[in-house]
């Protein structure tokens, strides 16, 4: 036990040496990237890495990714990428108030599949929303109007799953991801398609470690009905 948070303490000050090396190399002028993406770069990573810990401080520093992307893609005629960041601001809020209140008793949330029901209205609000912000994208002139609106609306319903904390949440997030890196080289961002990259992974990492968890949260809850069931008798 002492050794697993020997690791996860050597994780977190990897991750902060590299942030303040990356936004110092910016600073500086030593790399080639605009402080503004250093900086959606350094909070979209940790903003990640926390979500996957069930960290409830993911939220915060995912809006101030939010900000920092809003102006990034503007400036990239990313146009649905852009307003996704306004949108993102709001569902950071209430992702934050659910995970907080959102459970039964007004106590924290915890982690649970979707249902059917929730499956079909998400994907079908994905589909009709992709058709209608493609033709929004394309009178805008938008640089990538169909991969833009898809991941746009994709990326709605995969950050609603995660205010509800079901574990299909990840499913979207990856498909959106590798649409994601295509998308940025193409726009010559590439330290951001790095950061999709990293999202990625990490996005595997969460999906693996929340299915262990869910499974112990099934374990514990047939435990305490056994239990109930055994002082009943």
């Amino acid at each position: 036990m002492p050794r697993y948070g020997t690791m996860k303490r050597f994780d977190l000050w990897i991750g902060i040496v590299m942030g303040v090396a990356l936004i110092t190399a910016s600073w500086r002028r030593w790399s080639p990237y605009s402080m503004t993406e250093t900086l959606g770069f350094v909070t979209g990573a940790a903003c990640v890495y926390l979500v996957v810990k069930q960290n409830i401080w993911n939220f915060p520093l995912g809006i101030a990714n939010n900000i920092f992307f809003l102006i990034l893609f503007l400036e990239s005629r990313l146009y649905g990428d852009a307003g996704l960041q306004i949108v993102y601001i709001g569902l950071g809020f209430q992702g934050w108030y659910y995970w907080l209140y959102g459970g039964q008793n007004r106590q924290a949330l915890r982690i649970t599949q979707a249902s059917p029901r929730l499956l079909v209205a998400v994907g079908s609000v994905v589909v009709v929303g992709t058709a209608g912000l493609v033709l929004f994208l394309r009178a805008a002139r938008g640089a990538a109007p169909v991969m833009d609106g898809f991941t746009t609306v994709l990326s709605l319903g995969a950050q609603y799953l995660l205010n509800r904390k079901t574990i299909e949440n990840w499913l979207l997030w990856i498909a959106a991801d590798i649409i994601y890196i295509w998308l940025y080289i193409s726009r010559d961002l590439q330290l951001t398609a790095v950061l999709y990259l990293v999202f990625l992974c990490l996005c595997v990492a969460g999906f693996l470690n929340w299915r262990l968890l869910l499974k112990a949260q099934a374990g514990a809850a047939a435990g305490d009905l056994s239990q109930e069931a055994a002082a009943s008798d």
